[in-house]
């Protein structure tokens, strides 16, 4: 329910803090007093339209910020949910709007779209004035109503269900068909790219293996051209062009030519000895390395070949050469499909056919529910229309067959509700059928029936009782104190007759603070409720017998 509303600098409203409490509270007042300035207040905060005249004269901002203490299992805390916001007990809906017309909006403080301010609202209050029945004269919503009413949620349920089913198999029969119809364009092109993937046999991994190993042949022939150019320079082929070892042989021979005695000349040859054995030693072991062998040249040739293989066909498909085993894999499914397409098509053909008759079956009988629970609805109507003033008024509900195109998760039907308010006259669409009087009291009489069902806690009349009076005013008091015992209602009204039922009274106010108007807004207590019903049944000089009278309405008697 409402339990709070803070306001803040909104037009002739400097600082207002109201609580409100269940049942049925009643807002009273002289008319300009600023009573609809607290509904346009309160749809601020529920995300509806912002306007830079709200703003207080002389104020740079404007703020209003309405609690709801929702009941336990109540969707707004899905909706929280979604948005990540930490539910708390009371749910505060804040909105602030600066004098250029800029607003911000809030919920728990947490920053928030005005989208979903409207999205939070529209679970938790319902507004029903003389211009503004959206939901009672949108068709859209009529569907739901009656839905609500005859109880028939899980049958609804159940079509929501088989719709989705059947939705979703024609989806799968059309995305089938697609890929039939686009593996035929390319049937050619896909038998040739899987011939000469699956001869190419690419693997998973395999350009990585083939790159490492190519890299490990390269560095080995490397390894044995250096070797090979070693071994050459300590044994020229040609054998004009001595090697070192000739070398060392040619100085210790000339040496050895020295006359006697030679001793200066024996250290020298010793060390070309020693050179001489270091240089056969470096010769044997350069042997044993070029006779170890190094990588076959033809196994690098194939490896290469197979490297740059892999890569011309990932150019050629346009995919890295990591990718060609799921591109053939994807190309062979392609094929397949093709191949297997009128089978599965088949199948999923049956499936549709099954998912559609299943929906209609749900369907018809939801349509069979319905003009049973439509007649039940009609007569309840019926009974509460006369007290009303609209004994003259005749509701209907229509539920029509719709064409398949229409067909939708809420069943074959087009349900709306249609009145006739003059013998005669042809029942037609409520907003163009019915004057807003004469709306807002069917709207108050589909509450009383529907009360029990309605998923919103919070409902609020404006003016229901505009240009009745009497024994019809009552009716409407009586009726919406029938509805506050389901729901927590607040009713903006003129009639004695419906303020006496409140549980509670506000009386809006307009006074001057300085020069300027400010309205008020004052809780009632006993006394001043019997004042303010007295001046509303005898105007500005309230006299003893209008106090009787206000006695009477007070304590549940008939004037």
């Amino acid at each position: 329910m409402l339990a709070s509303l803070a306001i803040r600098d909104v037009v002739l409203i400097e600082r207002l803090d109201l609580s409100f409490g269940p049942g049925l509270t009643v807002l009273t007042g002289e008319t300009g007093a600023g009573k609809s300035i607290l509904l346009d207040s309160l749809g601020l905060a529920c995300g509806m339209r912002a306007e830079a005249g709200m703003v207080r004269l002389g104020q740079s901002q404007c703020s209003v910020a309405a609690g709801f203490l929702p009941p336990e299992g109540h969707p707004a805390f899905s909706l929280l949910a979604d948005q990540e916001i930490e539910p708390e007990e009371m749910l505060v809906l804040r909105r602030v709007v600066q004098a250029d017309g800029r607003s911000r909006a809030f919920v728990n403080d947490q920053p928030v779209a005005v989208a979903l301010l409207r999205r939070l609202a529209a679970t938790l209050v319902e507004v029903q004035g003389q211009h503004d029945q959206v939901g009672l004269a949108d068709p859209a919503t009529h569907a739901g109503l009656l839905d609500a009413f005859g109880g028939l949620e899980p049958r609804r349920q159940a079509v929501a269900t088989a719709w989705r089913a059947w939705r979703d198999a024609e989806r799968a029969l059309t995305e089938a068909r697609a890929a039939i119809a686009a593996a035929q364009r390319d049937e050619e092109f896909l038998r040739h790219a899987v011939e000469e993937l699956s001869a190419l046999a690419p693997e998973e991994g395999e350009e990585e293996e083939l790159s490492r190993e190519r890299q490990r042949l390269q560095q080995g022939e490397r390894r044995n051209e250096t070797i090979a150019t070693a071994m050459s320079e300590l044994q020229p082929r040609d054998r004009r062009r001595g090697g070192p070892g000739d070398a060392l042989r040619g100085a210790a021979r000339a040496l050895e030519r020295l006359p006697a005695p030679n001793e200066e000349a024996q250290p020298i040859l010793t060390h070309l000895a020693i050179a001489q054995d270091a240089l056969a030693e470096a010769e044997t072991l350069l042997e044993r390395l070029l006779q170890e062998g190094g990588p076959d040249p033809r196994r690098l040739e194939q490896l290469e070949d197979r490297l740059f293989g892999l890569r011309a066909a990932g150019r050629k498909h346009g995919v890295p050469v990591v990718e060609l085993p799921a591109l053939l894999a994807s190309l062979k499914e392609r094929l397949g499909a093709l191949d297997a397409g009128t089978g599965r098509v088949a199948a999923l053909e049956a499936t549709a056919k099954a998912a559609r008759a299943a929906y209609l079956a749900a369907g018809q009988a939801l349509s069979e529910a319905r003009r049973e629970a439509a007649g039940r609805l009609e007569a309840a109507l019926a009974k509460e229309l006369p007290p009303l003033k609209l004994d003259r008024a005749r509701f209907v509900v229509e539920v029509a067959a719709r064409e398949e195109s229409g067909w939708a998760a809420d069943g074959l039907d087009r349900v709306t509700f249609l009145v006739s308010t003059n013998p005669g006259q042809a029942p037609g669409r409520l907003e163009k059928i019915a004057s807003g009087g004469e709306l807002s009291r069917l709207m108050l009489a589909l509450k009383v029936v529907l009360a029990r069902g309605s998923p919103v806690p919070t409902l609020i009349f404006d003016e229901v009782d505009a240009g009745i009076g009497g024994a019809t005013a009552a009716a409407v008091g009586d009726r919406l104190a029938r509805v506050a015992e389901r729901l927590q209602v607040l009713v903006v009204t003129h009639s004695p007759q419906v303020a006496a039922r409140g549980a509670q009274q506000l009386r809006v106010a307009k006074r001057l603070k300085g020069e300027r108007a400010a309205t008020l807004v004052e809780p009632l207590d006993k006394r001043e409720r019997r004042e303010e019903i007295a001046r509303m049944l005898a105007g500005e000089r309230v006299t003893d017998a209008a106090r009787a009278a206000a006695d009477s309405l007070l304590t549940g008697g008939l004037l």
